[in-house]
C-alpha cells in the first residue's frame, strides 16, 4: 500500500486539488449575491429612487370613495357636566397615563376638560372605554377620574401627594 502511494502521489494530489475546487465552487461561489445596478434608468435623472418614485406620488390616488358612500363620524359623547366655552380647553396630556394620540381621540369624541372627566360615571367610562381602540382599559387603570378630579379643582399638591409629581 505504501509503495502504491508513492508511486502515484502526484495523481492523489491532483485530485484532492480538484475536489477542494469543485467542493469550493459548489458551498461558496454559487452562494454569493451580486448587485448591480441598471444605469440605464432615463426617468432617474441623477436623483435616485425618490426621483424615480416622484411620479408615484404626485400622482392620484388610484381609487376615491364618493362622498356619499362616506360614513358619517360618529356623535361626540355627552358628559354630564356643561359643554366647554369655545377655545376653552384643558392640557388633558397632564393626566398620567393619557399622552397625546389619547389627547387627540378623547377631543374627536368631544372631551377636552378635566371636569368632564372628573365628572364621568362608571356608564360614561364604559362607553368612551369601548371607543379607545387598542388604548381600551386606561381610563380604570390610570385613575382618570381621581386625577381629573385634582387638577379640575387645581389641587396639586393633593394630585402630587396622591399620583406623584408631573
Amino acid at each position: 500500500m505504501s509503495e502504491m502511494l508513492q508511486a502515484y502521489w502526484p495523481i492523489i494530489v491532483v485530485a484532492l486539488l480538484i475536489g477542494i475546487a469543485v467542493a469550493w465552487y459548489i458551498f461558496v461561489a454559487t452562494r454569493k449575491t451580486r448587485v448591480e445596478t441598471d444605469t440605464t434608468d432615463v426617468l432617474d435623472d441623477g436623483k435616485g429612487p425618490a426621483g424615480r418614485n416622484q411620479a408615484l406620488i404626485d400622482a392620484a390616488p388610484a381609487a376615491t370613495v364618493p362622498v356619499s358612500k362616506v360614513e358619517p363620524i360618529a356623535e361626540p359623547v355627552v358628559t354630564p357636566t356643561a359643554p366647554p366655552a369655545p377655545g376653552s380647553t384643558d392640557d388633558l396630556t397632564r393626566i398620567k397615563g393619557l399622552g397625546p394620540k389619547l389627547r387627540d381621540l378623547l377631543a374627536t369624541l368631544g372631551v377636552t376638560r378635566f371636569e368632564q372627566i372628573a365628572a364621568w360615571t362608571s356608564d360614561d367610562i364604559a362607553e368612551i372605554d369601548s371607543k379607545l381602540g387598542r388604548f381600551e382599559g386606561r381610563i380604570e387603570r390610570d385613575n382618570w377620574v381621581a386625577q381629573a378630579k385634582y387638577l379640575a379643582a387645581d389641587d396639586m399638591a393633593g394630585f402630587e401627594g396622591q399620583f406623584g409629581r408631573l
